[in-house]
């Protein structure tokens, strides 16, 4: 029973060196309180709102305070720390004191907790509950609660992420009791199963390979000796339908032309001259038809062109007897 007895009072002790902590500091905004045991000694760590105001001018009020914990609560060597709170919208010891504080000001139950509870959500913690007892309305004894995300009631998840405080407003009805839950922001519950999804690494392929095709056989082509002074061959004009060959590529042969075509576009051929030494030759009547065609076409295009009932030629005629006779009376008055 020797240790069962010791670990009792040494929890008591943490508990009244809390509260007497929390008087002396309550004006700097007390937040929360660590005992630890080293080699050295005990060191207590104070996290507070405003630390100026518990370290004081030149460290006086936290000597005295470490001066009082030593005589008071049989310490082996105290050192006292302290440490700012860096979001106070989410320790629950600092939000219950200003609740409390509120009430005691005179502000209605309801609007101070709704207030209160909306400064803790906007801050980013993951659930609040906030919890009024006493004399709020009457007389009579009632309970009131404003809670707002999660919260957990027990087990190892509210140890680890959930922070009470506790707090009283002593009113003219009597004393209020407030008590404070907040769920850590970065809480990390059981019930809360998240899907990875995970990447497969893709096998390694070689370059893909083109299916194989079939080459046409090639054509053989003759060696052309290389060269400045090598030429294309020209093609033996003796030898018919085969084109001249040039150096920009074989030539295309041009289709042969009617005589009858022939002879309409460029005219009436004229009769070739016999070389000297060679005998006249007589034209053949296909020549002759050829040379034929384009007059008879001539002349029915004018007889087409000549107007009805002869006026054209007599006008002629008599514009051309008018000059005849201007002339005569000019050389006349000559």
């Amino acid at each position: 029973m020797a240790s069962e007895r010791k670990i009792v009072a040494d929890n008591l002790k943490r508990v009244l060196l809390k509260e007497y902590v929390m008087q002396e500091t309550a004006r700097a905004g007390f937040g929360g309180l660590d005992i630890q045991r080293t080699p050295m000694g005990t060191r207590i760590t104070l996290f507070a709102e405003r630390p100026g105001i518990v370290i004081g001018r030149r460290g006086a009020s936290i000597k005295a305070l470490t001066y009082n914990v030593d005589r008071g609560f049989d310490l082996d060597n105290p050192q006292i720390e302290v440490e700012e709170v860096a979001n106070p919208a989410i320790n629950a010891q600092i939000m219950a004191e200003k609740l409390a504080s509120a009430l005691e000001r005179g502000w209605h139950f309801r609007r101070a907790g709704h207030s209160t509870l909306r400064r803790i959500m906007g801050s980013g913690a993951r659930g609040a509950l906030i919890r009024l007892s006493g004399k709020l309305t009457s007389q009579r004894h009632r309970t009131q609660k404003f809670n707002a995300g999660h919260i957990k009631y027990n087990g190892e998840p509210k140890n680890l992420w959930v922070d009470q405080g506790f707090s009283t407003a002593k009113l003219k009805r009597g004393t209020i009791g407030v008590t404070v839950w907040i769920t850590d922001p970065n809480a990390k519950f059981p019930d809360e199963i998240g899907v990875v999804a995970v990447e497969v690494p893709a096998e390694p392929s070689g370059p893909e390979e083109a299916p194989p095709t079939e080459e046409a056989p090639a054509e053989p082509t003759e060696a052309t000796p290389e060269g400045p002074e090598a030429e294309p061959k020209a093609a033996d004009p003796t030898v018919e339908g085969e084109p001249a060959v040039t150096p920009e590529g074989p030539a295309v042969p041009e289709p042969a032309l009617d005589s009858t075509e022939v002879a309409s576009e460029d005219g009436p051929e004229a009769p070739s001259k016999a070389e000297p030494g060679e005998m006249p030759t007589k034209p053949s009547p296909e020549t002759k038809q050829a040379k034929a065609a384009p007059k008879k076409v001539a002349a029915k295009k004018a007889s087409e062109k000549k107007p009805a009932g002869g006026e054209a030629p007599k006008k002629k005629a008599s514009a051309s007897k008018k000059k005849t006779v201007a002339a005569k009376k000019g050389k006349e008055a000559d």
